[in-house]
């Protein structure tokens, strides 16, 4: 799948090794995991497909977006978009969920 980020920051965590926006190593390890199995699937149903990502929609004010799990207490949130080209993940921020 196609993936943009919602801010820059985001974009070189993953893709600069020697960045990590101030989240722990484990996290950031975690994150960079969940981009390439975003990169090597076909649609979001690979991510419902796996258990352990705990993929779910979100609900009220955060409900266009999905989450993903990175660990016990950081979330992954996403949204999808159509565009010329097919369905583009956006990935909108880690998210601490406790």
């Amino acid at each position: 799948m196609e993936i943009d980020y919602a801010d820059d920051d985001l974009r070189r965590l993953a893709t600069d090794p020697s960045f990590d926006g101030g989240h722990s190593r484990e996290v950031v390890k975690a994150f960079r995991k969940r981009i390439q199995l975003i990169v090597n699937a076909t649609d979001e149903r690979d991510f419902y497909a796996l258990k352990s990502l705990h993929f779910e929609k979100l609900s009220g004010n955060r409900q266009d977006q999905h989450s993903m799990r990175l660990n016990k207490q950081w979330r992954l949130i996403l949204t999808f978009e159509k565009r010329s080209n097919g369905k583009t993940v956006v990935v909108i921020e880690i998210a601490d969920y406790h």
